[in-house]
């Protein structure tokens, strides 16, 4: 169990580990490096399009930038701090509340003029855009949004913010509904679930699609109906999916199909192992979201039936937002909310995964040069690129 530490002592070791991580990440990120000096970021200057990029340093808060999805997050910043000659900084606060709010009291007195942030919850958010506020340092979310219905008084503390630049995130709803339906379709009816963190936003929203998307089949087959069980909780780890995996087999050892829901990618690796070593693989079909490595080669074995992911570039959306707002060229954010929706991605079959493979995988999806133009579209253009992410569009580029 995890001892609360005071936020000073906290936010002090998190520097340390912070300074002494961010160089060697800064070696293998080819020129995205990471300042090891310090001082309160309210004294850094964001006087508009006087900054340079030379002279930028954001910070990224991250609940991992090692596990299957965070790597790829951290991939396609670097290249992007790389192309733009912008300096950034790393904290893994690995969802956990206290460091989720004290990364972001690192970040700024170690001097980024921006931070994007992810996990990051409601309650959270209200902590660090008051950190924001009092630093003068910008903030914007990747693959989360603060709830206008469930926190009225954060949502208003985020439009009032001068600081606060926006939220990137996907319809969470509408890709729970989509993979239960893939399940549905398949001729699944005992559906198992698998969620990480109790409250989480991203993780309601995916279970309000699962159950909306049996609701609808229930309805429309009164005769063939399909049930979905009580989320086993597995927090972000291997270890933690299996074992969920485990107590929804012993529940019910029926269940034809399980949903391990996110986390990273860690729990839906520890789920399948679980499968693997019980020998279920080809009796109970596996959906998620997060692509791992290597999906065309699970797709292929059916050891995976579906995935919607392949967002990665999500916190790109958000670390070009931050720039532009640093540089001068998006203001006047207080009384406004820019909320931009960001598409997932879905595969069924191996053959569907190859070109993502090809474009998403085994190179980025945008070149240096592209990047760069990224960075000076005006906000309206940015909302449409981010929009238009797909396998068809990158495939359209690739070679240019």
């Amino acid at each position: 169990m995890k001892k609360k530490i005071l936020s000073a002592i906290l936010c002090g070791a998190m520097s340390v580990t912070l300074l002494a991580g961010c160089g060697s990440s800064a070696a293998k990120s080819g020129g995205s490096s990471s300042s090891s000096s310090s001082g309160s970021a309210a004294s850094t200057s964001n006087s508009g399009s006087s900054a340079k990029s030379g002279d930028i340093k954001i910070g990224v808060s991250i609940w991992s930038s090692t596990d299957v999805l965070g790597s790829q997050c951290k991939k396609i910043i670097d290249e992007a701090a790389k192309a733009l000659g912008v300096k950034v900084q790393y904290v893994d606060q690995g969802h956990v509340s206290e460091q989720v709010t004290a990364s972001v009291e690192t970040l700024a007195a170690a001097g980024c003029q921006g931070i994007i942030i992810c996990n990051s919850s409601d309650t959270e958010m209200q902590s660090a855009i008051q950190t924001c506020n009092q630093n003068k340092v910008y903030l914007a979310q990747f693959f989360r949004v603060i709830s206008k219905e469930n926190s009225p008084d954060i949502y208003k503390a985020a439009t009032d913010s001068p600081y606060y630049v926006g939220a990137v995130h996907e319809n969470e709803v509408e890709n729970g509904n989509k993979l239960v339906k893939i399940l549905l379709d398949k001729g699944d009816r005992d559906i198992g679930l698998i969620g990480w963190e109790q409250g989480d936003a991203t993780w309601l929203g995916r279970w309000k699609g699962y159950k909306q998307g049996v609701e609808e089949w229930n309805k429309k087959h009164p005769n063939d109906k399909a049930k979905l069980s009580e989320p086993q909780y597995a927090g972000t780890s291997s270890d933690g999916g299996a074992k969920a995996c485990q107590a929804l087999l012993q529940a019910d050892p029926k269940i034809d199909a399980i949903i391990p829901a996110g986390g990273g990618g860690d729990p839906l690796q520890g789920a399948i192992a679980e499968l693997e070593s019980e020998g279920k693989t080809k009796d109970v079909d596996v959906v998620s979201t997060d692509f791992l490595p290597d999906l065309g080669k699970r797709l292929a074995n059916g050891s995976m039936a579906a995935e919607s992911g392949g967002h990665y570039c999500d916190p790109l959306i958000a670390f070009m937002l931050v720039y532009n707002a640093i540089k001068g060229n998006y203001k006047d954010f207080a009384g406004k909310f820019n909320d931009i929706p960001f598409p997932y991605l879905y595969v069924s079959s191996a053959k569907d995964y190859e070109d993502y493979d090809k474009y998403f995988v085994k190179q980025l999806p945008y070149t240096d040069d592209e990047l760069v133009e990224m960075s000076k579209l005006s906000y309206d253009d940015l909302v449409k690129k981010a929009a238009s992410v797909s396998i068809e569009d990158a495939k359209s580029r690739s070679g240019k």
